[in-house]
């Protein structure tokens, strides 16, 4: 039987699939473990941070868009953050990533959240807007920071030899 196709999915559907992806794509034999491709992605220095932590924010989107309120929002979005600061640390960063399944936690908050029969309020635009800017820009500074102390360390290197 065939996959229904990405857009004939729910919001939810996505970024469950997403999740599952970047989190827990690839079952480790003999084990109850898996990892994702958000580890294997945040390898690449600079860039890696920005991919997957672009794929985290849209998950973040698609919970504002189902209703999620503001504590929960700004829950989601700490796992982000946590998320990117650790993947700054070479090695260590990446197996902090492979444990802490940022993008599974917040799928986790979000389908509480669609389960949930007791109606909250949504968070407003501008608190969102705002969380989004400053993951954005952490998430940004965090990639440019990285292709900075590698040009660095190429240019020590040349200095060097």
């Amino acid at each position: 039987m065939s996959q229904p196709s990405p857009s004939s999915r729910s919001p939810l559907q996505r970024v469950q699939a997403l999740s599952q992806l970047l989190d827990n794509a690839i079952a480790i034999p003999g084990t109850d473990f898996a990892v994702g491709l958000d580890p294997i992605i945040g390898l690449l220095p600079g860039g890696g941070d920005l991919v997957t932590g672009g794929l985290s924010l849209y998950i973040l989107f698609e919970a504002f868009r189902l209703g999620v309120s503001t504590p929960t929002l700004t829950r989601m979005a700490t796992n982000i953050a946590l998320d990117t600061l650790a993947g700054t640390v070479p090695v260590i960063g990446d197996l902090f990533d492979v444990a802490w399944k940022a993008n599974a936690q917040n799928v986790a908050l979000l389908e509480d959240h669609v389960r949930s029969p007791t109606p909250r309020k949504q968070s407003d635009r501008l608190f969102f807007a705002l969380l989004v800017t400053g993951l954005v820009i952490l998430i940004l500074g965090i990639a440019t920071l990285s292709v900075l102390v590698i040009r660095f360390v190429v240019q020590l290197l040349g200095a060097i030899s």
